[in-house]
Formats: C-alpha cells, structure tokens, sequence
C-alpha cells in the first residue's frame, strides 16, 4: 500500500509513539492483561492513520465535458446558491462529505486555468452542516474552462480537519489527473457548476474521487 506524502512526518510519528507506547507498557506495567490493551490500542491507532494517508492508485479517464469528483465521499447538498467570493453569481452547489474513512486526497474536477486562489479563515463546525460551507475554515479555488466560464472547488475544513493543503497556484495550467490538495481528518469539498451542468449524482450517493463523472457541463 502506497501513502501519501502529506501524511509523511504523522506516520513517523504515530509509529515511534506505538513503539514508545508498547515498550513502556511491557517494561513497568506488571499487569499483562493491560499492556495487551495498550498493544491493541497502540495498533489500532496505527491502522487508522495509515489507512487515512493511503494513496490509491486510479487511472483517471480526461474528458473537458466531465466535471468528475474532487473527493471520496457522499453528496450531502445540492442546490442553487450563489457564490460571493470570487464567481458573484448564483450556481448549482454540490457538497461531498468525507469521512475520517475514505480518501482525503482532493482531486482537480475539471481541465483549465487556476484563476483564483484563497485561503480564508473560519470555524471548524462538523462538515456535514450547512453552515460549515460559507462559514468553515476553506480553501476556495476557481477553474476556468476553455470556454471562459468558471468552476468553483472549496476545500472546506471539519471539526476535526485542521489543515487543508492546495497544491495549486494562480495561473497554472491543470488537467483532471492532477492533485488538487489534501484534507487531514474529516472534511468536505462545495463545487460551485454553471446552473446549467447536466447533474449524474443525486444526494446521498457516494461517489470516487477523480473517477464518478459528477456532472457534464453543458
């Protein structure tokens, strides 16, 4: 299994504090029915953040008429809202939750040109709630097409997620295949689409990043 390299100095750390963890136990701990709890807990805890930082390996099919998935998750919200920040028009909005389970590597949705980039500050209320997309600590990112329209990608944080990387910068040219970022511990993503994009989720389903085809742009 291959990991991530945003998890790099976590799993060091995780690991040496399992080692710590285990030889503390079994050496001063006279009890062995408790040093094998904090065995198993210690490894536990080694499971969960080194299934967290995997890094699956996906053949990604381009396609400029595909908006596919930025994360791993499920569509919790879709509707019109308007987006304030950068596009300051009303869009159809489609949010993915993501799980301290699945994925949290953050995919580019659609081919184009980085137009905007934007680390704004907020609250860490539960991803899954409503408020959380204008009011969360978030990322935003805008992609115009080769049309000229705009697509917007918020990297929103969760009451966990604590640190959100965007690899991107102003300018840069990107096709679907790239990484976008990456969210530790619980997250979502709001893409903000033209209100006329040909929706192929509906709430509820989960959906793979950079492999379910969210929607075709018109």
């Amino acid at each position: 299994m291959k990991f991530h390299p945003a998890g790099n100095k976590i799993i060091r750390n995780t690991l040496l504090i399992v080692i710590a963890t285990n030889i503390i136990g079994w050496l001063f701990i006279s009890n062995s029915c408790f040093s094998s709890l904090i065995t198993l807990a210690s490894l536990v805890l080694l499971v969960l953040v080194l299934q967290f930082f995997r890094y699956p390996d996906r053949q990604v099919k381009l396609n400029p008429k595909h908006v596919i998935s930025p994360a791993d998750g499920k569509v919790c919200v879709i509707e019109e809202a308007d987006e304030k920040l950068h596009l300051k028009t009303k869009c159809l909005k489609v949010s993915i939750f993501m799980s301290p389970l699945n994925v949290h590597i953050n995919w580019v949705p659609v081919p184009g040109k980085v137009t905007y980039s934007m680390h704004k500050e907020g609250e860490f209320y539960a991803a899954f709630k409503d408020k959380a997309a204008d009011e969360n600590e978030r990322y935003c990112t805008a992609f115009q097409l080769a049309d000229g329209r705009e697509i917007m990608a918020n990297q929103v944080a969760g009451a966990m997620a604590r640190r959100i990387l965007n690899f991107l910068k102003i300018g840069q040219t990107v096709t679907q295949d790239m990484e976008m970022g990456f969210i530790r511990f619980g997250s979502r993503v709001d893409l903000y689409l033209p209100l006329d994009t040909k929706l192929n989720v509906k709430l509820g389903d989960k959906v793979t990043g950079s492999q379910t085809i969210i929607g075709e742009l018109s």
